[in-house]
């Protein structure tokens, strides 16, 4: 795995259905090496920190393959890092790929999968349709949030080496799918549960289906 560039913004505004709203998500690339601390990227920020940013989604990477699967399904050439307002795009890290809790050394940081994407409005804002959103969401492709165990500086052509493998070797797509498609997965919710870097926000919602279904935690068939 490699990482080919590293995308970051300030935020700005943009108009969604007449009205004014702010948002980081319109990433550029930097050049030269920049450091990855606990809350993001440096240089990088959030507008809504209700939704997006946070310990769990400090890092929101993209792999390149996607960028290929795009080009061809939007009929686009002018696909650039950072178009999809990923901070890595990287080589390699797609989401049949990574697992839920996978240890990644990129550069000098240190960073554990958390959870995949669900887009909002606003990558319907920049990729110009808001009918994109679903489409994004039913393609799996979502990209993946890690949070960071050690802050340390990154750059464009940096390796990037998995350390440590998750527990129960849920993929990222796995979980996205038992997240927006899945109610009745009751077993991979209860593996899901099973894994410590799972977002706090998915593991709520997860025990929240066991528990409609009767079941506690540990006890789905």
């Amino acid at each position: 795995m490699k990482l080919l560039s590293v995308n970051v913004s300030g935020p700005r505004s943009a108009v969604h259905r007449g009205r004014v709203i702010r948002t980081g998500i319109f990433k550029t690339p930097v050049q030269g090496r920049v450091m990855i601390r606990t809350l993001n990227i440096e240089g990088d920020a959030q507008a809504d920190l209700t939704n997006h940013g946070g310990i769990h989604k400090a890092v929101y990477a993209y792999a390149a393959e996607n960028y290929e699967y795009w080009k061809k399904e939007l009929r686009r050439e002018d696909l650039a890092p950072g178009q999809f307002g990923e901070n890595l795009t990287a080589e390699g890290m797609t989401e049949e790929a990574v697992c839920i809790g996978d240890i990644f050394r990129i550069g000098g940081a240190v960073a554990e999968v958390s959870q995949p994407r669900n887009p909002c409005y606003k990558l319907g804002i920049k990729m110009g349709s808001q009918a994109f959103v679903q489409r994004f969401l039913e393609s799996g492709r979502l990209g993946i949030y890690m949070r960071v165990l050690e802050e340390g500086e990154i750059g464009a052509g940096d390796p990037i080496e998995r350390i440590e493998s998750g527990p129960e070797g849920i993929s990222v797509l796995e979980l996205a799918r038992l997240r927006n498609f899945g109610e009745d997965d009751l077993e991979t919710a209860r593996r899901a549960l099973r894994i410590p870097a799972l977002a706090p926000g998915i593991r709520q919602a997860l025990e929240r289906r066991l528990e409609k279904a009767g079941l506690p935690p540990g006890e789905a068939q």
